[in-house]
């Protein structure tokens, strides 16, 4: 593996962030510091941790632990996609699209963490 941007969970998970940057900018500004930075800073976190993981690969315990901050990041954005879909700030669809992205990208998080010996 030449490099983490080669991980599918990363690939993902950079799509999500990108996906959520966008359509946060259409969230009100009363928003801007809760909501939005939120979902904008867990969405971006969990590659961040994918990037840290890799750089600590040497190291089992220190790489599953930047997976476990990863996958805990990506239910934190979840969360925000819960509610933004109910506060009614995104679409049916684009609460379909980036919880599916979520979901298949936590997948792969989870797979990382269940086969450390693959990555390391």
């Amino acid at each position: 593996m030449a490099d983490y941007k080669d991980w599918l969970s990363y690939k993902k998970g950079y799509d999500l962030a990108l996906t959520i940057h966008n359509i946060s900018k259409k969230f009100p500004a009363e928003e801007r510091y809760s909501l939005t930075d939120q979902i904008r800073r867990s969405s971006r976190s969990v590659c961040a941790n994918l990037a840290e993981a890799y750089s600590r690969r040497k190291y089992k315990n220190h790489f599953l632990s930047k997976l476990s901050d990863s996958c805990a990041e990506n239910y934190e954005t979840q969360f925000w996609l819960d509610l933004s879909k109910d506060l009614l700030l995104i679409s049916e669809i684009e609460y379909s699209e980036t919880s599916k992205l979520n979901t298949e990208t936590g997948k792969l998080i989870y797979y990382m963490i269940n086969n450390p010996e693959k990555f390391l």
